[in-house]
């Protein structure tokens, strides 16, 4: 073989090795890649329940108790937890939240009917969309506070409550526990 022919086959050589070197190292980086982006799935699976929970609340106290005082929207979120821990009520915060008589609309889809749900915005008809980002941020705030455990309940175990401008059916057999605000608690 010519002394061409030897470089030639040390180039082939040498750049075949980096070649291989090269695809090595690119399929490390895609392993790597793949794990990063699989890594927020794995860690979705323990804290997905929680963010489920933060957000169904933070959504609950804003739309359900966000004009009231701050014991106002701490009692509220205990009424959720304390549904939760009922077997009368759903087992998760978001199931006690959005629990309600649910219909199928023309288009197929499962919607809750006007008026028939245990807390009247989801069933309002309205979009149940925060729009008030000062607003919201509080909410996810005592969402945060209400679901660490920061605040106890101060609606001693209470399931029920309502507005102190109406008078529900349901009220006068059930054992009044706290007035906060305008609302009137039961359990």
């Amino acid at each position: 073989m010519s002394k061409f022919g030897k470089a030639v086959d040390k180039e082939v050589r040498y750049n075949g090795l980096n070649m291989f070197k090269s695809f090595l190292y690119g399929m490390a980086f895609g392993a790597l890649l793949m794990g990063l982006l699989l890594l927020p799935s794995t860690l979705q699976a323990s804290t997905n329940e929680f963010e489920e929970d933060r957000y169904c609340l933070a959504q609950n106290i804003y739309f359900e108790s966000a004009n009231q005082s701050f014991a106002g929207q701490i009692a509220v979120s205990h009424v959720v937890l304390n549904r939760a821990e009922d077997l009368q009520f759903p087992e998760t915060i978001c199931g006690v939240i959005y629990q309600a008589k649910m219909e199928e609309n023309w288009k197929g889809n499962l919607v809750p009917v006007l008026n028939k749900c245990q807390f009247s915005w989801f069933c309002d008809g309205k979009s149940d969309e925060p729009v008030d980002s000062v607003t919201w941020l509080n909410s996810i705030r005592v969402a945060d506070m209400v679901l660490s455990g920061e605040y106890p309940d101060i609606t001693e175990g209470s399931l029920w409550y309502h507005n102190d401008k109406v008078n529900p059916y349901w009220a006068e057999h059930l054992n009044h526990t706290v007035l906060i605000d305008n609302h009137l608690f039961y359990k």
